[in-house]
């Protein structure tokens, strides 16, 4: 029998002029917005059992910031611990929330979005609607690219330049599929939520923009009629939107930006574009479920420390302090492979002495018979594989910085191959793996 309620909610969190921006290792200042950040919230109820499903128009927030905004949302909403399912889209435009204690802006900001991220969960519990919740699989073809490439000279570079010479193929491949949820509510706008993994960081500069997952929801509900739409990325480690090989008008509205990445904010348009139509592939046709429970559980993983060799620290610190002194240049590299050397390095120092492990939440949220993984950091395509294959599940979303944001989790073998995602893994080379096997575990406690 089916007993679910849906509500839905939306904040406007859109910062300050002046505040700096995260997601890269270079310094940058709002200095305009192009499109609004969002808070956008999905409750779930069956009799008294609730649950909300909150995505932030961010890159990532990490657990010191995250558990006392969650543990505000307990406060206000009288809900659990585990009932809480925090996500952040990723965007590479928008400001930190781990404030610098000397900057009031970033502490203000900070502030508002704590207090504004627990009225957006009270606000969709208290738009509970009695609803039924449909689901499909659409596709975005030749968006999301493979961001790991194998060169001439045997090594793995990330994003190594469009039309580079010396590359020789992909290493890995794409997860291509939309996964929707549709609502249709007594009384109320339907909710459609889409989940697609790929890297929001296709706007660049120092304007503020919620990426292509804010013109996903912005191009879905200008195309369904009465539907509100929140978006959840998938697993994105591993992937971006950069063509190193395009053709025809592909770098139409592009620039090339300080790292060999084209960039533009008319693109991320195009992207939300065709994660659309990979929902209207599936949204008339949906199939309907009957959902009878709404359940909940956190599992806390121990994951072993990717700590460096001693023998390298020398040149770790030579390395970390030329770029905190802002001697780049100094360095023999450019463009990504710049980035890959310095946060390398950074990662070297910053685990010289430890800790031995992380200790990092494994989130599941499940409604009726269509489950949520909440990964607390960017899981490769193969976590999210991984976890879709899991038996006894109509549909599984795996979800990234969900509940944490802990950094790259790559797959066993990229340590071998190398790259920056790697070497810049706060973790051991098996951390993907612990990730699919807890995560299976938890799946079928769920059940």
């Amino acid at each position: 029998m089916n007993t679910l309620q849906a509500g839905f909610s939306r904040v406007n969190i859109t910062p300050m002029l002046g505040i700096a921006m995260a997601g890269y290792f270079v310094e940058r200042k709002a200095d305009g917005v192009l499109d609004e950040l969002e808070i956008n919230a999905l409750a779930v109820a069956c009799g008294e059992n609730k649950a909300v499903l909150i995505s932030v128009d961010h890159c990532g927030i990490v657990k010191e910031v995250l558990n006392p905004m969650r543990q505000h949302i307990c406060d206000v909403t009288g809900l659990p611990w585990e009932a809480i399912y925090i996500h952040a889209t990723h965007t590479h435009t928008g400001p930190y929330l781990n404030p610098d204690p000397t900057d009031p802006l970033e502490i203000e900001y900070a502030q508002t979005v704590k207090h504004k991220i627990a009225d957006a969960a009270k606000m969709a519990l208290d738009d509970l609607k009695p609803a039924k919740m449909g689901y499909g699989i659409g596709h975005a073809p030749n968006i999301a690219f493979v961001r790991r490439y194998r060169m001439k000279d045997g090594s793995i570079r990330t994003n190594p330049g469009v039309e580079n010479p010396d590359i020789v193929a992909p290493v890995g491949d794409v997860d291509e599929r939309v996964n929707v949820l549709r609502f249709d509510r007594e009384g109320g706008e339907s909710i459609a939520l889409v989940n697609f993994g790929n890297h929001p960081d296709v706007v660049g500069g120092c304007k503020i923009s919620a990426d292509w997952p804010g013109f996903t929801r912005k191009t879905v509900e200008k195309v369904l009629d009465n539907t509100r739409c929140l978006f959840f990325n998938g697993a994105q480690g591993d992937v971006n939107h950069v063509n190193v090989h395009p053709t025809g008008g592909y770098l139409n509205d592009m620039f090339m930006d300080f790292d060999d990445v084209a960039r533009g904010h008319k693109h991320s348009e195009y992207l939300g574009r065709v994660v659309t139509a990979g929902v209207l592939q599936t949204w008339d046709k949906v199939k309907y479920v009957d959902v009878d429970s709404v359940r909940y559980m956190q599992k806390m993983l121990d994951v072993p420390s990717n700590m460096p060799d001693p023998a390298e620290m020398a040149e770790a610190h030579r390395i970390h302090q030329l770029h905190l002194s802002g001697k780049d240049s100094e360095l023999p590299y450019t463009g990504m492979m710049l980035t890959t050397v310095v946060a390398r390095a950074r990662r070297m120092v910053r685990l010289e002495h430890g800790p031995e492990s992380f200790r990092m939440p494994l989130s599941g949220l499940a409604i009726g018979p269509v489950v949520f993984v909440g990964i607390p950091g960017e899981p490769f395509t193969g976590v999210g594989r991984g976890l879709k294959e899991a038996p006894g599940w109509e549909l599984v979303l795996p979800t990234c910085n969900t509940n944490a944001k802990e950094g790259y989790f790559p797959m066993l073998e990229c340590y071998q191959e190398g790259g920056y995602e790697a070497g810049t893994s706060n973790y051991k080379a098996g951390v993907a793996e612990i990730l699919i096997e807890e995560g299976l575990s938890m799946l079928e406690a769920l059940k």
